[in-house]
């Protein structure tokens, strides 16, 4: 199976070399990449074109920053749906806009190029090890055909629903994240001022139902030792809660602490820079009126 890589930042090359480590030949298209000398030492194959990289490949990972750049790289007059072969599947990886998603597999409908969304979480330290986690939205027989691309790039996959389902999931779980890292933070300020070893403490919110993911792995890795290096940045979690805000509203649903949350994300923007890492989030203390 031939895969082809569109977007070779941190989690982009990551993919790639992953892949080709996993013996898989791949073709690479990013104008802007920054790792073309790594690629090319492991065996990755650049080219200059959409054109040129679909002309090669049976499966299409995307690994791009925002909808309107996937919908261009798909749609546009010299896109993918231009260059697509019989039976070639795009997996776009991006965290993107479920709105988005659905338009794009709405203009594939009757074409011969598939579709899953395949939104990823872990960073670039686990896009490089090939031990990310995907979540797919796509037809089952999609997803087998995807397998050996599966198996190169993550330690764990689930499959959540049909088309934009991945992304929608992905938006729920980073709203999670967002939400219980005000908590988490809350917490700690309150434990602190009580004179607590916040340590302890957490060992027993671990042990008990108020734990997360947050509570066990992003404070002890990236919080409380002051390292707060996790590789995502604010402005890049602002921006999935900004998608989420937005799903939000078109559902028509009530969800008051999610929204107090969004609030405080965007707020935060006046003291802590979109350039630091998205954990910072704990810190922020909103202005006294």
């Amino acid at each position: 199976m031939n895969l082809g890589v569109i977007g070779l930042g941190n989690m982009g090359a990551g993919m790639a070399l992953s892949a080709a480590r996993a013996g898989l030949p791949v073709w690479g298209y990013d104008p802007a990449t920054r790792a073309q000398a790594v690629l090319e030492e492991a065996g990755v194959v650049l080219v200059g074109s959409i054109a040129e990289l679909a002309a090669q490949v049976d499966v299409v990972v995307l690994s791009l920053p925002n909808s309107e750049i996937v919908e261009a790289v798909v749609l546009s007059e010299d896109g993918l749906l231009r260059h697509a072969r019989p039976g070639q599947i795009v997996l776009d990886t991006s965290t993107a806009d479920p709105a988005s998603t659905l338009r794009i597999a709405q203009a594939l409908q009757d074409s011969c190029l598939r579709f899953v969304d395949g939104p990823v979480s872990g960073g670039p330290k686990a896009a490089h090890a090939g031990a990310m986690t995907m979540l797919l939205g796509g037809e089952a027989a999609d997803l087998q055909t995807l397998q050996p691309v599966l198996d190169a790039l993550t330690g764990k996959c689930v499959h959540v629903g049909p088309v934009g389902a991945g992304h929608s999931a992905k938006l729920f779980n980073n709203l999670l994240c967002g939400i219980n890292l005000i908590a988490a933070g809350e917490a700690i300020r309150v434990a602190r001022a009580a004179g607590l070893d916040i340590e302890q403490i957490l060992q027993g919110v671990n042990a008990g139902s108020g734990r997360s993911g947050v509570t066990e792995v992003n404070c002890p890795t990236w919080i409380l030792n002051g390292a707060f290096d996790s590789g995502f940045t604010m402005q890049l979690m602002r921006k999935d809660l900004r998608l989420a805000a937005a799903m939000i509203e078109q559902s028509g649903a009530s969800a008051p602490l999610a929204q107090e949350a969004l609030r405080l994300w965007a707020d935060s923007s006046a003291s802590l820079d979109d350039a630091e890492d998205f954990n910072r989030i704990v810190d922020y203390v909103e202005p006294r009126q």
